[in-house]
């Protein structure tokens, strides 16, 4: 019976506490779960063993019972062959054999209830293991879930330190800075490069007001040369 107080030992640990203590669940369950098995194995050997002294007491008894059977017999034919000495000695040997089979009845009996026993508590030990089974996967469903939520928290914890935040300002701060310097600079640009558009702008006006010029000749029938001629004319009178 040692191999059934050993499983029972097991399934009777507190599977959260050796959760809490382990450095990886899954594996410990799971080699927790070999053991088991290989104990229960063990114990349907002891089973068998057990069962198989049972039917062995059982033949032992059935033949005992023969053995009395037959001495019985071989007294009642003495009796009627009018031996009554050898019909003593055939009752002598039918009453051994009888004791014999009632010592045998005992232990079989005996034995058949510890077979019924250790059937009863097998099955209530499967059980048990199919149901820790069961346990173990959703254990290791709960231990993935806590894991995955400490991960998810210490990840906010990181996000919520003041010191990001104060990263992300300080850099904002350098951008407003560089954008700031650059405006400068084109300003800067600007005022110095103003007298060259100056120039420049005068110079489409200037081009505008000739075209401007040109068009007026035009409609008035004069061209260039005649507008040349005019002022020899004026220049000699």
């Amino acid at each position: 019976m040692g191999i059934f107080k050993r499983l029972a030992d097991i399934l009777r640990a507190n599977i959260n506490d050796l959760l809490s203590r382990a450095e990886d669940p899954e594996k410990m369950l799971n080699q927790m779960l070999i053991e088991m098995r290989e104990q229960l194995a063990d114990a349907k050997r002891q089973v068998a063993v057990a069962i198989a002294d049972e039917r062995k007491l059982r033949r032992q008894l059935d033949l005992q019972l023969e053995e009395a059977k037959k001495w019985e017999q071989r007294a009642m034919a003495a009796i009627q062959a009018g031996n009554e000495d050898l019909a003593k000695q055939a009752l002598n040997q039918r009453n051994i054999a009888q004791e014999t089979a009632k010592a045998y009845q005992e232990q079989w009996e005996k034995q058949a209830e510890a077979v019924e026993a250790l059937k009863q508590a097998l099955k209530a030990l499967n059980m048990k293991i199919e149901e820790a089974k069961r346990r173990k996967d959703l254990l290791i469903a709960r231990q993935k879930r806590a894991q995955a939520q400490k991960q998810i928290q210490e990840t906010l914890q990181g996000i919520g330190d003041q010191s990001a935040f104060q990263t992300f300002e300080r850099m904002e701060q350098r951008v407003l800075q560089a954008e700031a310097e650059a405006e400068a600079a084109v300003d800067i640009n600007r005022e110095l490069s103003g007298l060259d558009l100056e120039e420049q702008f005068a110079q489409l006006d200037s081009t505008s007001l000739d075209a401007d010029l040109e068009e007026l000749r035009h409609r008035m029938g004069m061209t260039q040369s005649d507008d040349r001629s005019v002022e020899i004319d004026v220049s000699g009178s």
